[in-house]
């Protein structure tokens, strides 16, 4: 590390003219980025995903999304007076996609279509599979309908699960940019709390360049792999918060080395081989703990975890880059006014330190039982989508829905599911259907030459491991009525795909994640014992973020109180393994900050208490800082319109809150107090594999009282 630092502080203005291209180049590519990502959701391999290409195959439509079209009569006329009128409504809207299946009451006979009251008739429109995150024709579905049934006295409107969950007009989240600003500002406010001066700035810019060109390399991406939407959310403020972060601890160490008397190069090669070196750790980590997503098969999450992984090691080569030519230049000069000066640690963390050093067994106890609290809902937790009652409290997709429920007709009608049979098949597949259990009705949807669907609409909407029983009873029911191969697809089957494709999977990925970390973690601690501590901490405090969002989103404690969204009964299936890969790497990243310190202390004094009062006085603050900055991030991301981004959100910024909290500020500095000495050791046998100088148990030097003044305040 410090060759490196010599080596950008003499060809600094070579490091200048490479960032300040890429950071025009990334400008250039963030407009294009996000009209090149996909929402590719396919499932190569499982029964649900081949069954939806066969559909696409044989009648060119997709089950991504299936549309409701509802048609309400004047009161005091009926359905089957008006038949005709509304059957050119329905096939008016038809007409938005380039193809349609169109199901209704017209080309089924089927009186399930019709209300109870006979007022309401809804048919079920499914389009071709859309290849972009922009809105398609069905925005137009609605506008089409109206105007079809003007003069006519009919009422319209259109739902979908879909229209539900993206929400409508009133309920539109601020744009990505406006999102990135919001942070920006948060974290700018904590940058001048931290730093008093115009270093606050600093941090901000190599935010910028480093999520620019991130963006430039996704834009790269997307020419030879499908690269998912949520992507870009993830660069711009998981981006800005990483790269804060980093750039947060190397400055703050930059500073205390001048402080200390040291020139300002000596300050920052200093920096580099110490806070550096811990950036580098964290950064790799992160990275890891994102690119094991490539063993699920899922397109979907391998794009996220390749998009993700870029995040940290961009961030990483912008810090350990940029960021020292940048001091060497101009850090003095920007470091005005000095109101807070980094000579001694903080006082206020010091006596913290102390504190939980003189009470560490009270300290570790206190913690574990919070952590149990937050656990404890973790075992209620539900995988699927979200339930209908979480999504749109109003607008046009709501109140269609509401007509026909008012009709008698239940929320299940907006995931359908498909059930693909030889056409000769078709009725008894059908019959077979709509006797199950939880089932409103079953009708044949469309039969070519070879293949017939039948459209099996359930009581219920299948999103979740309970709701979603009855797609394997129709499974089970249509299998045994029927001669050849039967297709399930829908939104169920779906659900039942991604458990079957990630979480079958989803052990061997934490166990990648896991094993990896804690082999990068020996050799950075040089120890045995605190690697293991880190990932089982990482473990725990992973249980209480999945805890604390089962009761807030699932159970819906607070959920409605604050976003106005009801319980959303299940996390949707994508959800925890994406939260699972960015927390461990965010989390640990803390962990790495406050852990190098104290072993870097340790090895000075010789003595492990000392160490944990000086390291967490020097880090604290600073883990504090960054962990807000985060925060105000992810709070951003919940900003978002969609249910699902906001869950992703709360998870992320109350996963860091409660790791940069309870688990690195009580539960670490607690644990490593009680370990002592064999917290050190690595023996070396395992220092020659790993390469590094080995750490042999010694006896501590003795020194000062917890509640007394440490020997050494400062390196």
């Amino acid at each position: 590390m410090e060759r490196l630092a010599r080596l950008v502080i003499r060809h600094r203005r070579i490091v200048f003219g490479i960032w300040i291209a890429l950071f025009l180049a990334g400008g250039f590519a963030a407009g294009k980025v996000p009209d090149r990502l996909g929402i590719d959701f396919s499932l190569p391999g499982q029964p649900g995903d081949t069954a939806e290409k066969h559909l696409v195959e044989a009648y060119g439509t997709s089950s991504y999304d299936t549309f409701v079209a509802v048609v309400t009569v004047p009161v005091g006329q009926t359905v089957e007076a008006n038949k005709d009128q509304i059957a050119k409504v329905f096939s008016a809207g038809g007409s938005v996609f380039p193809k349609v299946r169109l199901v209704d009451l017209a080309s089924t006979g089927d009186p399930a279509f019709v209300s109870d009251d006979h007022r309401t008739t809804f048919a079920l429109m499914q389009g071709p599979q859309p290849t972009s995150f922009a809105p398609g024709p069905e925005t137009q579905l609605d506008a089409t309908l109206q105007k079809a049934a003007e003069g006519t006295g009919l009422t319209t409107g259109v739902t979908s699960y879909g229209l539900l969950s993206a929400g409508n007009s009133s309920n539109e989240g601020p744009s990505v940019l406006a999102e990135t600003m919001f942070g920006a500002l948060g974290a700018l406010v904590v940058l001048v709390f931290v730093f008093a001066s115009f270093l606050a700035l600093l941090p901000l810019l190599i935010a910028a360049v480093s999520i620019l060109t991130t963006f430039l390399l996704v834009l790269g991406l997307t020419t030879f792999s499908d690269v998912s939407f949520v992507v870009q959310f993830l660069i711009a403020l998981i981006g800005l918060g990483v790269a804060i972060d980093y750039s947060l601890l190397v400055v703050s160490r930059w500073r205390e080395e001048r402080a200390h008397g040291f020139d300002n190069e000596t300050a920052v090669i200093t920096a580099m081989k110490t806070a550096g070196h811990a950036v580098l750790a964290s950064g790799v980590t992160v990275a890891i703990s994102l690119v094991a997503l490539v063993v699920v098969p899922v397109p979907f999450l391998r794009s996220m975890g390749i998009g993700g992984m870029l995040i940290p090691l961009v961030s990483v080569a912008v810090v350990l880059t940029l960021l020292p030519a940048m001091l060497t230049s101009i850090g003095p000069r920007v470091d005005w006014p000095r109101i807070r000066h980094e000579g001694t640690a903080s006082k206020a963390w010091t006596a913290w330190a102390k504190l939980i050093v003189r009470r560490r067994w009270i300290a570790a106890g206190v913690a574990m039982l919070v952590l149990g609290l937050l656990i404890a809902p973790v075992f209620s937790l539900k995988i699927g989508q979200a339930g209908i009652e979480s999504l749109a409290r109003n607008g046009p997709a709501y109140d269609a829905l509401a007509t026909l429920r008012a009709g008698g007709i239940e929320s299940g009608v907006t995931t359908p599911i498909e059930v693909l049979v030889p056409s000769s098949q078709a009725q008894a597949a059908a019959d077979a259907a709509g006797k199950v259990d939880g089932v409103q009705f079953a009708v044949i949807g469309g039969n070519d030459p070879t293949l017939a669907v039948v459209d099996v609409v359930p009581t219920k909407e299948t999103v979740d491991s309970s709701s979603n029983k009855v797609v394997d009873e129709v499974r089970s029911a249509v299998e045994s009525a029927v001669d050849g191969d039967v297709g399930i697809t829908g939104a169920g089957a779906t659900v039942g795909d991604y458990f079957s494709a990630v979480y079958d999977k989803f052990p061997y990925v934490m166990a990648l994640i896991a094993l990896i970390t804690f082999v990068l973690l020996m050799r950075t601690f040089r120890s045995v014992l605190l690697p293991i501590k880190a990932v089982l901490l990482n473990l725990l405090s992973l249980a209480a973020v999945f805890g604390a969002i089962t009761w807030f989103w699932q159970m819906g404690h607070g959920s409605e109180a604050v976003f106005n969204i009801s319980a959303t009964g299940a996390l949707t299936f994508w959800l925890p393994v994406i939260i699972f890969a960015f927390l461990f790497g965010l989390s640990m990243d803390y962990e790495v900050f406050i852990l190098a310190r104290m072993r870097e202390e340790y090895d000075a004094c010789g003595n492990t208490n000392e160490a944990v009062v000086i390291g967490l006085a020097r880090t604290g603050r600073l883990v504090t800082s960054a962990a807000l900055i985060l925060f105000f991030a992810f709070a951003a991301l919940a900003s978002s319109p969609g249910t699902d981004i906001k869950v992703m959100g709360t998870a992320l910024g109350v996963g860091i809150l409660i790791d940069a909290t309870i688990v690195r500020a009580l539960l670490v500095p607690a644990l490593v107090s009680l370990f002592g000495p064999y917290n050190w050791w690595l023996p070396p046998v395992l220092a020659k594999v790993l390469r590094v100088e080995p750490s042999p148990l010694r006896r501590e030097r003795a020194v000062a009282e917890p509640d007394e003044e440490p020997t050494r305040v400062s390196v």
